[in-house]
C-alpha cells in the first residue's frame, strides 16, 4: 500500500480534501465523478432540494444499486426496494410545501 496524499475534489462545486493512497486515486476520482453526476441528476429532477437530502438521496440510490448487484445474497430486494419507494413517497410529500420557502 503506498502513502496517504491529499486529493482536492469537487462535488456539486463544492471542494472536498481527502486521504487517498496514491495506488487508488484513480479510482477515488472516478467514485467522486460517479457520485457528482449521479446528485446532479437528482437535483435536476426538481423535486428534492437542498444538497444534504440531494446527498442522502443519492447514498440510497448507489446503495441500491451495490445491493442489487450481489444478487443471490440472503438480502430481501424486493422489501428494500419497498422501502425505497416509501422513503422518496414521504420526501416528496414533505418537499412538496417548501417550494414557496424558496
Amino acid at each position: 500500500m503506498s502513502t496517504p496524499k491529499n486529493l482536492d475534489v469537487n462535488i456539486m462545486g463544492r471542494e472536498f480534501r481527502v486521504a487517498c493512497p496514491a495506488d487508488e486515486e484513480a479510482s477515488l476520482l472516478m467514485s467522486v465523478d460517479y457520485l457528482d453526476r449521479k446528485m446532479r441528476e437528482i437535483r435536476d429532477a426538481g423535486k428534492i432540494i437542498g444538497i444534504e437530502r440531494i446527498a442522502i438521496m443519492a447514498a440510497l440510490n448507489i446503495t441500491h444499486e451495490l445491493l442489487s448487484s450481489k444478487g443471490g445474497s440472503s438480502f430481501d430486494i424486493s422489501e428494500f426496494k419497498r422501502k425505497i419507494d416509501t422513503m422518496k413517497a414521504r420526501l416528496d410529500e414533505a418537499l412538496d410545501g417548501q417550494d414557496e420557502l424558496f
